[in-house]
């Protein structure tokens, strides 16, 4: 077989190869794209998915110490100053607990109240306080735009209640009530300034003095 039977020889050969890959060249292609897909898969960052809220929980998110707060109502008028040795607030229940409180508070009328206790806990807005180890609520004696006078009072127990916006006071605790010279004891209680009333419930006892004749 001479040279030029020889290439054409080759040249079939060849090109019989290459026809047979070429059956098989979209599957081969195929094979490269997935393994291109698969590694970009791999290889690409994740998106972060946001972190979950987390619940809160009754841990206190800031302190205060040796503090003294004030309110002031539209027209700059004093409402409440809080002093306390040590403050701690929840999230959770967006309460201030404080230790050794004491809190001033002027009603509409200018008339002052003082709380004092081992320990209370106030909501937000500091218009509901719940005093706690030695409470004591003391509202001055206050003279009328009427010329009345009403006499100084005083509760005293180891936990009181007061609603400072609408100027109660409750307990479900012993209590003790000085109003003027007159005292009073009971189990429970619930005083209402604004309406002038005050109901003493379980065993009631108390000593009433007349006021002075004028």
């Amino acid at each position: 077989m001479n040279a030029a039977s020889l290439r054409a020889a080759g040249w079939w050969q060849v090109r019989g190869a290459w026809e047979r890959v070429s059956v098989y060249l979209p599957i081969i292609l195929m094979g490269f794209m997935a393994l291109g897909t698969y590694w970009l898969a791999r290889n690409t960052p994740v998106a972060e998915t946001p972190e979950a809220k987390r619940a809160a929980t009754h841990e206190p998110d800031y302190f205060m110490r040796r503090f003294s707060v004030k309110s002031f109502d539209a027209s700059g008028r004093l409402k409440s100053e809080v002093f306390g040795t040590e403050a701690r607030h929840y999230p959770d229940t967006d309460t201030l607990e404080i230790d050794q409180p004491r809190i001033r508070s002027f009603n509409v009328r200018g008339e002052l109240t003082v709380a004092t206790a081992r320990l209370a806990l106030s909501n937000a807005d500091g218009s509901e306080v719940q005093l706690m180890g030695n409470a004591v609520v003391t509202r001055e004696a206050v003279t009328d735009t009427a010329g009345m006078t009403r006499p100084r009072l005083e509760f005293r127990g180891e936990f009181l209640h007061a609603f400072l916006e609408t100027e109660r006071v409750r307990s479900n605790k012993p209590v003790e009530l000085t109003r003027g010279d007159s005292r009073f004891t009971a189990d429970s209680l619930d005083y209402d300034s604004i309406d002038q009333q005050m109901e003493l419930r379980g065993r009631v006892r108390g000593t009433l003095v007349p006021a002075p004749s004028r």
